[in-house]
C-alpha cells in the first residue's frame, strides 16, 4: 500500500479527467518551504519544473486570489494558505474520531498525545491533546517531522508489510539529527522488524536530545494501518522501561478501542 496515510488506495484517473493546471499550481505552492520562504518566478519554476513565464503566471494568479504576496520580484505565501490545511483538519473524519481518545490518553498519563500519519518523508501530526498549559509545548497541528526519527513514523512503517517499508526506505534519504539518530538503512530496517514483532515503537533522542517518543499503530478491523497514536515527552530521570510501562498500556487500550470504529 502507498505510505501516504490515512491508508486509502488512490483510484486510477482517466486522462480526460486530469487537470494539469491544478497539478502545476499545487506544485508552485509546495515550492515554498523553510529553506525557500521567498522565491523569484525563475526560482519557483526551477523548483517545480516550470519555465519562468509559466511559474510567474501561476504565482500572479495565486497572488490575485490572496494565497501569495509579492513585491513585484519576490513571492511568498500568505496566511490565507492556511485555509487549505484548516479545511482538512475541520472536515477529516479520522482526527475527529481519535480526539476523545487522545484526551483520555492525556488524562491517564499527564502527557501530550498525538495522532500522526505519514506523508512522503514525514510524519504529520493531525490531532493532539493536552491541558491548556501544554498547548504551546510539543508539536503543533500540521507539524511535519522526518518519519525516521519519530515514534509515530516508526510505528506506521512497522505496521505495513516488509515489502512496503523496504520500498519506503529505498525511496527516502535518511538524515542524522543527533549522535543517536539511526541513519543507516540496515539499522533502521532491523529496528522496524523489532517494532513489527512487539507491536509498538520507541524513539529516543533521534531528533532532539533528552526527548522520547512511544507510539502504537492505529489499525482497523482488516489490519490496515491508518496512522499512529503517540506520546512525546522529556526523558529526564525516567528510564526507558519505566516510561514504556507507564504509557504503553494506555496507548494500546486506546488503539484497541478505535479498531472497530475506523
Amino acid at each position: 500500500m502507498p505510505l501516504n496515510l490515512p491508508a486509502h488506495h488512490t483510484p486510477p484517473l482517466e486522462k480526460r479527467d486530469w487537470i494539469a493546471g491544478l497539478e502545476k499550481g499545487l506544485a508552485v505552492i509546495e515550492a515554498f518551504d523553510d529553506q525557500h520562504p521567498r522565491l523569484t518566478a525563475s526560482q519557483a519554476g526551477t523548483r517545480c519544473g516550470l519555465t519562468r513565464t509559466a511559474a510567474r503566471r501561476y504565482l500572479l494568479t495565486l497572488a490575485h486570489l490572496g494565497y501569495v504576496g509579492t513585491d513585484g520580484k519576490l513571492f511568498w505565501l500568505t496566511p490565507r494558505i492556511l485555509r487549505l490545511g484548516h479545511a482538512y483538519l475541520e472536515s477529516a473524519r479520522l482526527p475527529r474520531l481519535v480526539q476523545p481518545f487522545l484526551q483520555r490518553i492525556a488524562g491517564g498519563t499527564q502527557e501530550i498525545a498525538y495522532l500522526g500519519v505519514i506523508d512522503g518523508d514525514d510524519a504529520v501530526y493531525i490531532a493532539r491533546s493536552g491541558s491548556q498549559r501544554h498547548m504551546y509545548a510539543g508539536y503543533m497541528l500540521g507539524s511535519r517531522v522526518p518519519a525516521q526519527v519519530t515514534a509515530a513514523g516508526m510505528a506506521i512503517l512497522s505496521a505495513v508489510d516488509e515489502a512496503a517499508s523496504d520500498t519506503w526506505l529505498a525511496q527516502h534519504t535518511l538524515r542524522a539529527f543527533t549522535s543517536f539518530t539511526v541513519s543507516s538503512k540496515d539499522a533502521l530496517r532491523e529496528e522496524l522488524q523489532r517494532n513489527r514483532r512487539r507491536g509498538w515503537a520507541l524513539s529516543e533522542q533521534q531528533l532532539e536530545l533528552n526527548h522520547r517518543g512511544i507510539a502504537v499503530p492505529l489499525l482497523d478491523r482488516n489490519n490496515e494501518v491508518h496512522g499512529a497514536i503517540s506520546i512525546t515527552m522529556p526523558i529526564n530521570q525516567e528510564t526507558s522501561d519505566d516510561a514504556v510501562k507507564r504509557v504503553l498500556p494506555v496507548l494500546q487500550e486506546a488503539a484497541r478501542g478505535l479498531r472497530n470504529l475506523i
